[in-house]
């Protein structure tokens, strides 16, 4: 044989295998995207559901006509767009609805995209008011649609194992989970101008303003009050808590620091506090038991064991009757705060074998229920139960007084 047919044979049989291959390889399932609400967040969450093999973008509707070119750009070609949700609805080439509107339209996109019949993926928090968490979780029950909440850590791998060994006893009873989430910024996005009436800028920075958003206990505690609902296995009983401007006084009505202390049977604590004046804390999430402590950021999780707990149930700890003496004086330990200095140790990081980012792990979980290879872990309910604590907290830290969360209807 010579060398020009060695290489068309080798040519042919290349080609031949890479045929094989391609037929041999298993079919992905499409999955085709209408999209409500194109703005950051929406196009965070589409920026990782088209890096799913199958995923595709085929309409979106937004009020904010820059949003098209803006997804145009991400997609990588030229997207169908309505300023009407019900006419993307109305579509029959959609295979799933991704919705991250504004939450006070939550309400409205989510019950008419659930009457279409069609599986959800729904940004946080669920619903605006206490009524629009009951009537959300009504329309999917009613119509037994797929409902996966936007609460992406409930699929990191850090946090799943954190909660697995929290849930195993590791760190004891858990009885208090302290979160924070700071950040140095106002907050505020840039409005084009002119403005007449304002109209853009209600619409831009709708996170500012009472009428439109939870304020920061919606926007950012909503992760950690659903992460506390995991730890403790149920939703919160009642909420009381404070806001005030005390930094950014440029109109907006809800604070730019709020402070919330959510309570659960049996006397159980979560205490959220949020700032935008300084982000040395940032974000992270402390859960703290009987015997141990674990601490969760957006990127890790670390657990940290009590001094002196040989099992992790209670008992008479004998460091409490340590007594001091001096000048032949005999006292209680409370005299002294001697070796009570916050442990700097590096404590037990979490290994896992790999660290998804959080929103693709989650979006990724969606698509593969919609293809019905795996149920919904952070369901409706999942989100009712966060939903319904920020609706109360929204109103509690106006009132400035403890009100009860109500339970789910259905």
């Amino acid at each position: 044989m010579n060398r020009r047919d060695f290489l068309q044979s080798a040519s042919v049989a290349a080609l031949a295998s890479s045929t094989w291959a391609r037929s041999a390889a298993p079919a992905v399932k499409p999955v085709r995207l209408g999209v409500i609400g194109a703005g950051s967040r929406g196009q965070e969450d589409l920026r990782q559901f088209l890096r799913i093999p199958g995923v595709s973008v085929q309409a979106i509707c937004d009020i904010y006509p820059p949003r098209y070119e803006q997804v145009n750009r991400l997609a990588g070609a030229e997207i169908p767009h309505t300023a009407d949700h019900n006419e993307l609805l109305a579509r029959n080439d959609l295979d799933a609805i991704l919705i991250a509107s504004p939450v006070a339209c939550h309400a409205e996109h989510v019950i008419a995209a659930a009457n279409s019949g069609r599986p959800i993926y729904g940004e946080k928090a669920l619903g605006f008011t206490v009524d629009d968490n009951h009537r959300i979780l009504e329309a999917v029950a009613r119509n037994k649609v797929l409902f996966q909440i936007g609460h992406e850590y409930r699929y990191a791998s850090w946090v799943q194992e954190a909660m697995r060994r929290v849930q195993a006893g590791d760190i004891g009873t858990p009885t208090h989970v302290y979160a924070y989430w700071n950040r140095n910024g106002n907050w505020r996005r840039a409005v084009p101008s002119p403005d007449p009436g304002g109209k853009l800028e209600h619409l831009i920075n709708w996170r500012l303003y009472r009428e439109t958003s939870g304020g920061l206990g919606t926007e950012l505690g909503s992760h950690h009050i659903d992460m506390a609902n995991w730890v403790f296995g149920e939703q919160p009983e009642s909420v009381m808590g404070t806001h005030s401007i005390c930094v950014y006084h440029d109109g907006r009505t809800v604070g730019d620091n709020v402070q919330l202390v959510f309570n659960y049977s049996q006397g159980r604590r979560l205490v959220f506090s949020s700032i935008t004046d300084n982000a040395k804390v940032g974000c992270q999430l402390w859960v703290y038991g009987t015997a141990g402590s674990v601490q969760i950021t957006i990127e890790d999780a670390t657990m940290y064991y009590e001094k002196n707990k040989t099992s992790n149930r209670p008992s008479a700890d004998k460091a409490d009757s340590k007594t001091v003496v001096e000048r032949g004086i005999v006292t209680g330990a409370s005299y002294s705060t001697q070796g009570e200095m916050p442990y700097r140790g590096p404590g037990e990081k979490i290994v896992t074998p790999t660290n998804e980012d959080p929103t693709l792990a989650s979006v990724r979980a969606f698509t593969e229920a919609v293809r019905g290879e795996r149920q919904i872990l952070a369901d409706v309910h999942v989100g009712f139960g966060s939903g319904i604590a920020c609706s109360v907290a929204h109103q509690a830290v106006f009132a400035e007084s403890r009100m009860a969360i109500p339970k789910p209807s259905v």
